[in-house]
């Protein structure tokens, strides 16, 4: 058998074993996040009822709002991204048991659903539409 085709064995091993535990660690973020807390529901459960409760506050120009607030997300990412950003608004709705949905508890959900190593992107993609963020410099800072 020649040098450079065991070469390439190996090399091909070694890169499908990586692959299989990068998959492996998404997979398994998903699996904890689908299982029960102590109340008998999931955190995607949660997420799935104040998305379904609150979804006759939205209306289209909420919906493009928040399409544009996550279009930085890669496209494969981005229906997650706005699943948990939806989800948070509905939270948030809820627990001021609103009748609409104003822009900034839209902004809020954003920012409070998004990770902290995000920020910058998220600051840099509320500036790019004119928001002040001035109101949300608590949350910028603790979430």
């Amino acid at each position: 058998m020649p040098t450079w085709f065991m070469w390439f064995i190996v090399l091909w091993t070694i890169f499908l074993i990586t692959v299989m535990f990068i998959g492996g660690y998404f997979m398994f973020r998903k699996f904890l996040k689908r299982l029960p807390k102590e109340d008998g529901k999931s955190i995607l459960d949660w997420q799935d009822y104040y998305i379904e409760k609150t979804l006759h506050l939205w209306n289209d120009e909420q919906r493009d709002l928040l399409n544009d607030l996550v279009e930085p997300v890669p496209e494969l990412f981005r229906d997650v991204a706005k699943g948990k950003i939806a989800g948070k608004i509905g939270e948030l709705a809820l627990q001021d048991n609103l009748d609409y949905l104003p822009q900034d508890y839209i902004i809020r959900g954003y920012i409070l659903a998004t990770p902290k190593r995000d920020h910058k992107f998220l600051m840099k993609k509320l500036r790019e539409k004119n928001i002040d963020m001035k109101p949300y410099k608590d949350l910028l800072e603790t979430s």
